[in-house]
């Protein structure tokens, strides 16, 4: 195909007299040729005029924009889905910077293009939704290191209302012409404090030994401490703050105390979706009973989750995986 000219008439004239004058043969100019110019589209999109008449990007066709959508629909969703389902702090570390990267890319993506003139407005919706979520997610990438979201549930509930407005601009698209814009399939809930009573057994093996343990938490959070002998856990239970329990009947054993603390408990997972971390003794807790002709002697512990004068025995923290839940 030659290439698109235009040429004054009276270049047109000048080039010709000069060629004439360098021909055996001869040319007599006798005017221009007459031309016109164009632009030509592809990949289905279909040119538009501005106000004035000049030309603007070309708008793509409703099966091309439909390809575009769908090319970023299944990472997108998927993305999203997979946040959701995070079992354990740094998986869902993970997975919120994974989702970040997907929404923002599809954002920057689908701002470049012109959408069909039908769903224009649908569209830049979308888009400025898009980009909204991942930029709330960049946040919460933040929120997720400094363990004040702890799990798939706190995240879901802190980008809330962003989450909402991208399902609803999803759809608006979608009705519009059927695009797939429905990447939000998960419903994001309310921001919650759940707790359980104090002394709660989260988990409860035999106790029928004659030594109790009494835990203090003295702190401004819930716990749930966890008792472990050998690679078996004994027992979790729930001790709310500014509050005591004493567990009776602990069994003849070295033990190994590990506790959570945080505020919204999350009984399903098992784990307190926000402001959470996790601590253990760096010694062994250890019960005996002792028998004698006269009388029979046990130990009793007492343990603070806060620190105190003239405590002996220092903690220190558990990666949130090497916790025993």
């Amino acid at each position: 195909m030659a290439t698109p000219r235009l040429i004054s008439s009276v270049l047109a004239l000048a080039t010709l007299a000069t060629l004439g004058a360098c021909s055996s043969g001869g040319l007599s100019p006798t005017g221009g040729e007459s031309t016109v110019s164009g632009v030509a589209g592809g990949g289905g999109a279909v040119p538009q005029t501005g106000s004035e008449g000049g030309q603007t990007s070309a708008a793509l066709t409703p099966e091309a924009y439909k390809a575009e959508l769908e090319s970023r629909h299944e990472a997108m969703a998927g993305a999203i889905t997979a946040l959701a389902g995070a079992r354990g702090v740094k998986a869902l570390d993970q997975r919120v910077g994974r989702a970040e990267e997907e929404l923002s890319g599809a954002a920057d993506a689908l701002a470049a293009l012109t959408p069909p003139e039908a769903v224009r407005t649908q569209h830049e919706t979308y888009v400025t939704s898009l980009r909204d979520v991942a930029t709330e997610l960049g946040a919460t990438t933040d929120k997720v290191g400094a363990r004040d979201l702890c799990t798939s549930s706190a995240v879901l509930a802190d980008l809330g209302d962003k989450l909402k407005a991208l399902d609803q601009a999803g759809k608006e698209l979608q009705s519009a012409g059927g695009y797939p814009a429905d990447v939000v399939s998960v419903k994001a809930g309310e921001r919650q404090t759940r707790r359980l009573r104090n002394g709660s057994f989260i988990r409860k093996s035999t106790l029928n030994g004659r030594s109790s343990l009494e835990i203090d938490n003295g702190s401004s959070l819930d716990a749930v401490i966890t008792v472990v002998k050998g690679k078996s856990k004994v027992l979790s239970v729930y001790v709310r703050k500014k509050a005591k329990y004493k567990i009776r009947g602990v069994r003849d054993g070295s033990y190994k105390i590990y506790f959570t603390r945080g505020a919204d408990w999350d009984g399903k997972n098992k784990a307190f979706t926000r402001d959470c971390s996790f601590e253990r003794f760096e010694k062994n807790v250890k019960f005996k009973t002792t028998f004698t002709a006269t009388q029979i002697l046990w130990h009793d512990w007492r343990i603070t989750l806060h620190a105190i004068a003239g405590g002996n025995v220092r903690t220190s923290p558990v990666d949130p995986d090497d916790f025993p839940g």
